[in-house]
């Protein structure tokens, strides 16, 4: 009798504990970032389909795509853009939170060729197409793909947008943060779309490293 009554705890502890690991959905509306999509602000004329074999729209990011755990690229595809479309340029960003005022970009992604309409997933850094330029993302310029680390507490929203361009923007554009990396496209996109997939933290995962204590004030010279 002891020992069912201990088994069934056992189950209702680890059902429990799933639970509680299990971050609660992000807000209705995006809270801090929303004004600082570039869609919301400047609409494509048309619309893309955008999908992503790792996720489908508003649902959970597996962690093999974050970097708790392998920070794999999940791939990406989009339906055409108008005829219009001289390239297209990709932006990947957490709108559930802002750094310096900015959102928390991810990744992005300028001067994809107009004929580009799919990244394969896994995709490495040297992979990209032919003429294609990595933007910024909050580790600095030109980085490519870096997945969510989602904090404890609600789930976060990470929208990856393509927008089609009417221009090619210059071929050694180095944008260093997220206002360089848009002034040259406002008054260009020609069409717009993107999926959303929604991250957490990894309850598996070690805890942060502890970060250094602060360095201790000079002391004066004695006279």
């Amino acid at each position: 009798m002891k020992t069912g009554i201990l088994i069934g705890g056992l189950i209702a502890a680890s059902l429990f504990a799933g639970v509680a690991f299990s971050q609660a959905p992000p807000p209705k509306d995006p809270e801090v970032a929303k004004d600082l999509l570039i869609t919301s602000t400047e609409p494509g004329k048309a619309k893309l389909t955008v999908t992503t074999p790792g996720w489908k729209d508003m649902t959970d990011i597996p962690f093999k795509y974050t970097q708790y755990q392998g920070n794999e690229f999940p791939g990406l595809v989009w339906s055409k853009g108008p005829a219009s479309t001289k390239s297209y340029a990709v932006i990947m960003q957490d709108s559930d939170m802002v750094m310096r005022g900015a959102p928390i970009l991810h990744w992005s992604m300028v001067n994809v060729p107009p004929s580009v309409t799919k990244l394969a997933a896994g995709m490495k850094p040297d992979e990209k197409p032919a003429g294609a330029i990595y933007g910024p993302n909050y580790q600095g310029a030109g980085k490519p793909y870096l997945g969510p680390r989602t904090p404890a507490g609600p789930k976060h929203r990470y929208h990856i947008q393509v927008l089609a361009l009417d221009t090619m923007l210059p071929a050694d554009f180095a944008p260093k943060n997220y206002d360089e990396l848009i002034a040259p496209m406002k008054g260009h996109v020609v069409a717009s779309g993107q999926v959303i997939g929604l991250g957490q933290a990894d309850p598996n995962a070690p805890p942060p490293p502890p970060r250094p204590a602060p360095a201790a004030p000079a002391t004066p010279p004695a006279n």
